[in-house]
């Protein structure tokens, strides 16, 4: 019999019943002391009163959300015409703790945060017998990965049969014979194994740059165990010497015990200094024309004869796809080439060996037992500053994700994404092309020809949003599956085998490629939802938008469009430009590597985008009191001013055609300044010092605060907007635009 009444209700229930209520008379109570910060008259800055009525006040769930978000990270007290940063975001960073376990917090991270969880739950759920391939593989090479018994017992023995293989790590024996030991066949035997052969030189097949429609093979300079901006200081960095103390950590660690380890291993680093010596700089390699150097394997023969070129690259090949003579290769950079096989005659063979096995050992020590990953994490923490591992659990969804980022998606989207937001975003993708498109009909530096080709490319940019269709299709999704991991089954008690074998068979499913043609309508090269970013793709002229991004700070369906052209319409005009700046700009509407501009207008470019350089070369990060690097950051600060740029002549269109949107409760603020407080909150963010470090000097994108200051000091409408008088430090003098 089932008991009624309030006599009837267990404790459990009535607990439950007065939270509910304690929860609503909560809400009501804010409601109230928002409804009466709304009424209440505020004043400007111009002295004008500003029209805070209730009726002009946004009072949805959403307009109150958004005005808790902006008050919890703004600081208003804060003069928003000396430092626009600090006045959006001043309480983000002066309440924001950085946990152990990461390197910082932004806009990102905390959206990140939230999806990991939920991808968590999704691939911890237990597997169902109805449930399509990939959905049970995913899940068991979770389980495998949280099999840390197994992990322990058979980790280092695995290894140690794979250098045994591989032509074995002469520190770990005494008895190393090179005499018929050749680089050739141990990086062939990391291609059979699944590793990556970037180790001496990169080898892959990708989409042509002057082509766009096939694909060709490429070999390009070597990729580095550490950045070059660190190993080429060799020990007078802190990083470096990090490496070098993990190289010998991690000899012994497998068993090395010869007194002349430490001499051996810093022999290794001292030819993979000499690798990063002869490479290209991040700056040189801005030009990508200066990167397409075609050659057929005969001419590779006779420029570097001291290799056999085509029973190299087929021994990287699979077997049914192998090369001829008469095949061309794309050499990058023949000038490394020049140097690479001197450097290689005159080292001995037993350094290179060591170098080899070393960067085989690096790659898979997060995957071993706990001695190893623990060492690991100790390097981490003095490369970026995260002072613990992340849980395993998270660890393992990573992980899995990273090996299975459709099917993944596929539950993620149909669980967690808001179809809302589609539509609603590819609207605003319309806009803010029409506005960069009026800017290039305006701007006065370019000549007709050139602004026609501009519009045509323009008006070729694909759009990618949120997922492919095809993710909600199991039976695609098995296809797609069964070819791209063909014959590989997961091994729930050996995991980093597995992991290995996933990769060894995705590798093989992407060099079979090279004699198909671009396919751009494969929905398995559509952008991947779970991801917290967005891309512009040069070679197929597409901006791409996972459905990770459309969330959070960025977009919500439910609140006023000036938040959502502030956040999710600066990053739409921010990859937009990226088709047109330094490196955007030099390929054509379908993704081809070819010059559609006159040669006195891309001149005109150049120096706008030399005033861009020079602006941000004159930044210096505090934390790090690093000054940032304005050549390599040129791509993102070009996309960064137009985007903004753009986004908000996008919101002033909008405007016209849905009429004047109402007010935030609780803010002083109008709507043309919500949404540059919109775009700023996009980048605040806290990192620590190493992290912060890392981005000055190896990455491509300024760090948060310049990220706003840099483009708003260059607005007119932003210094109109906060009444911001000439000559204040965000609204200087001289601007510098290029679109």
């Amino acid at each position: 019999m089932v008991q009624s009444g309030w006599s009837g209700r267990t404790k459990l229930e009535k607990i439950l019943i007065f939270g509910v209520v304690f929860s609503v008379l909560l809400a009501i109570g804010l409601l109230v002391g928002v409804i009466v910060l709304a009424t209440q008259e505020c004043l400007y800055d111009d002295g004008h009163k500003n029209d805070t009525t209730l009726s002009n006040v946004c009072l949805t769930e959403g307009c109150i959300a958004t005005s808790h978000m902006l008050l919890r990270n703004m600081k208003p007290e804060a003069d928003p015409c000396d430092d626009f940063y600090e006045y959006a975001c001043g309480r983000f960073l002066d309440e924001r703790i950085i946990p152990d376990d990461k390197t910082g917090l932004t806009a990102f991270s905390e959206i990140e945060d939230e999806m990991r969880d939920h991808l968590r739950l999704l691939i911890n759920r237990p597997i169902e017998a109805n449930e399509a391939k990939p959905f049970k593989d995913l899940k068991l090479l979770n389980q495998a990965c949280l099999n840390l018994n197994a992990i322990e017992t058979v980790g280092k023995t695995q290894m140690e049969a794979k250098f045994a293989d591989m032509g074995r790590w002469p520190v770990l024996t005494t008895s190393w014979d090179g005499s018929n030991w050749r680089w050739e066949d141990t990086i062939a035997k990391f291609r059979a194994h699944g590793y990556a052969v970037n180790q001496i030189f990169s080898f892959s097949v990708s989409t042509d740059y002057r082509n766009s429609s096939v694909r060709s093979a490429r070999i390009d300079q070597t990729g580095l165990g550490l950045s070059y901006e660190y190993i080429i200081k060799k020990e007078d960095d802190k990083f470096y010497l990090a490496y070098k103390a993990y190289q010998v950590d991690l000899a012994k660690l497998f068993g090395a015990t010869g007194a002349d380890l430490e001499a051996k291993m810093a022999q290794a680093l001292d030819f993979e200094w000499s690798l990063a010596n002869i490479s290209l700089t991040r700056e040189e390699r801005r030009d990508a024309n200066k990167l397409y150097n075609p050659m057929t394997i005969a001419q590779l023969q006779s420029n570097y004869s001291q290799i056999d070129w085509l029973s190299y690259l087929n021994s990287l090949m699979p077997a049914d796809t192998p090369f001829s003579t008469n095949d061309i290769i794309i050499n990058a950079v023949p000038a490394f080439f020049e140097k690479l096989f001197p450097l290689l005659e005159r080292t001995p063979k037993e350094t290179i060996a060591n170098y080899l096995m070393w960067r085989v050992a690096f790659s898979s020590a997060s995957s071993l037992s706990k001695v190893f990953r623990d060492r690991h994490q100790e390097y981490n923490r003095i490369t970026t500053g995260k002072e613990v591992a992340d849980p395993r659990g998270l660890q393992c969804s990573d992980i899995t994700l990273s090996y299975y980022p459709h099917a993944v998606g596929s539950l993620y989207v149909r669980r967690y994404f808001d179809e809302k937001a589609k539509a609603q975003v590819l609207e605003m993708i319309k806009q803010i092309k029409a506005a960069f498109k009026g800017i290039v009909d305006e701007i006065d530096w370019m000549d007709d020809a050139t602004k026609q080709a501009a519009h045509k490319k323009a008006d070729n940019m694909g759009e990618q949003m949120a997922y492919a269709d095809e993710l909600l299709n199991d039976t695609a999704l098995t296809s797609y599956y069964s070819k791209l991991h063909e014959n590989v089954e997961i091994d729930l008690e050996h995991f980093h085998a597995t992991i290995l074998k996933l990769g060894a068979a995705s590798t093989a499913f992407n060099l079979k490629k090279l004699r198909q043609m671009v396919d751009r309508d494969d929905w398995t090269s559509h952008v991947t939802p779970a991801i917290v970013n967005a891309y512009y793709s040069p070679q197929e002229n597409i901006i791409k938008f996972p459905a990770g991004i459309l969330q959070g700070a960025f977009f919500n369906p439910d609140r006023p469009e000036y938040m959502n052209y502030g956040g999710i319409g600066f990053v739409i005009g921010h990859e937009i430009t990226h088709g047109f700046d330094d490196q955007g700009s030099r390929y054509d509407d379908i993704g081809n590597l070819a010059n559609w501009w006159n040669e006195e207008t891309r001149g005109k470019f150049d120096e706008r985008a030399q005033c861009i350089i020079k602006q941000y070369a004159g930044y210096t990060e505090p934390l790090t009191n690093l000054t940032l690097n304005g050549v390599n950051t040129q791509g993102e600060n070009i996309a960064d001013n137009g985007g903004i740029k753009e986004s908000y002549i996008g919101y002033q269109n909008w405007v016209k055609e849905h009429g004047e949107e109402k007010l935030l409760p609780g803010l002083d603020l109008k709507p043309n300044q919500l949404f540059w407080v919109s775009a700023a909150q996009v980048w605040c963010n806290v990192q620590r010092e190493q992290a912060m470090r890392n981005r000055v000097l190896t990455g491509v994108h300024s760090p948060g605060q310049f990220r706003v200051i840099g483009p708003m000091k260059n607005r007119p409408e932003f210094a109109k907007d906060f009444n911001c008088a000439p000559g204040r430090i965000m609204n200087p003098n001289d601007k510098c635009s290029v679109w």
